[in-house]
């Protein structure tokens, strides 16, 4: 299945007012920031980072979308409605994936090399999360709106909140499962920490 025949059947699965080819064509700015950060990433990847750089601003302005040209987007991503929407250069964003407006996949500031997140295969961001450096969001979890997510999420569950926190896995409120996960994140967040921590002080000798 080509592009832009893949992409639209995206949308007229998950969008019920999709009713038409022509009308997805023509009003869903979601396909035209895809579309134009196709021809953006491609003009990266063969050195011409200015170039690549102006072209993605351009559609920026007319789609309200931004995604720098570094990005690496699959195709079979929805983006819907769309305005504000950020993607930031290192992100990567996996087939099947859900963007709603206003979702942020940035970076700290702080880190070096990859810096912002990557979005598995089948997962939903909501409206206006934000989703903060080189993490992973699983296979077919769920961010709710509005979360701001700091640390991997496991795969098929439902994070919510500032920061967000595991409330639902495999569709099921369970808590001791919950609990479980959330404690395995606190894990691997502390141990993250404690590494950085290290290597700027052997870094500062």
């Amino acid at each position: 299945m080509g592009w832009w025949k893949e992409t639209i059947a995206i949308v007229k699965e998950n969008d019920p007012a999709a009713r038409s080819l022509l009308e997805v064509l023509l009003t869903y700015p979601g396909i035209k920031a895809l579309a134009a950060h196709r021809i953006s990433h491609f003009l990266w990847n063969h050195g011409c980072k200015l170039l690549a750089r102006m072209h993605s601003q351009f559609w920026r302005f007319w789609t309200q979308i931004e995604i720098h040209p570094g990005a690496t987007i699959a195709s079979g991503v929805f983006i819907d409605h769309g305005a504000g929407l950020v993607i930031g250069e290192t992100a990567v964003v996996e087939k099947g994936v859900m963007l709603y407006h206003g979702v942020t996949l940035g970076g700290t500031g702080k880190d070096t090399g990859k810096r912002h997140p990557t979005v598995k295969e089948g997962a939903l961001v909501s409206a206006h999360a934000q989703v903060i450096g080189p993490i992973e969001i699983g296979a077919k979890a769920k961010v709710g709106a509005g979360a701001v997510v700091v640390s991997d999420v496991p795969s098929d569950v439902t994070v919510v909140g500032i920061p967000a926190k595991i409330v639902r896995v495999h569709g099921r409120k369970d808590e001791p499962v919950i609990h479980q996960e959330e404690e395995k994140r606190e894990y691997y967040v502390n141990k993250m920490e404690h590494a950085k921590d290290a290597s700027h002080r052997s870094s500062s000798l």
